[in-house]
């Protein structure tokens, strides 16, 4: 089955899915997030078919989340780091992780985030840029930008 695009799409949401909307990439991007580097411990964390791996993080690197550099010479090894782009992407995750761990375990998540510093929960939450609100989809909607508005 043909995969359908959503690369050039006029929303935000349907270009991001087109990127991340494969089982393994959010996965991948997570680990990443956890601090690894190298091919073999992305593979041997997840078990993902090595050929699997191959394609997301050549996509991953194609798209700027992460670059590939070298780490050893003979043979050719290389790492792969979070670029700032791929760094903004961590709010993408921390929202799927905190509508996942308030809506899909029943007997809570074994898991969680937790502050480098102080070792404290970390609850994630959406919030307006501007005036630090949580969203409220109730108070939200869509429409064009004045400078994108057919005439």
């Amino acid at each position: 089955m043909r995969r359908t695009r959503f690369d050039d799409w006029p929303c935000p949401i349907a270009r991001t899915t087109d990127l991340i909307g494969d089982w393994w990439t959010p996965i991948i991007m997570r680990e990443a997030f956890g601090g690894r580097r190298r091919f073999d411990d992305f593979q041997a964390a997840l078990g993902v078919p090595r050929a699997v791996l191959t394609s997301r993080l050549n996509r991953l690197v194609d798209e700027g989340m992460l670059t590939r550099v070298p780490y050893e010479e003979r043979p050719v090894r290389h790492e792969y780091r979070l670029t700032d782009k791929g760094r903004e992407f961590w709010g993408v995750l921390a929202a799927m992780w905190r509508w996942g761990d308030d809506w899909l375990f029943e007997d809570g998540n074994p898991v969680m985030l937790v502050d480098r510093v102080t070792g404290e929960e970390i609850r994630p939450v959406v919030v307006d840029e501007r005036t630090g609100e949580p969203l409220d989809v109730r108070r939200v909607r869509l429409r064009t930008r004045p400078s994108h508005a057919t005439p």
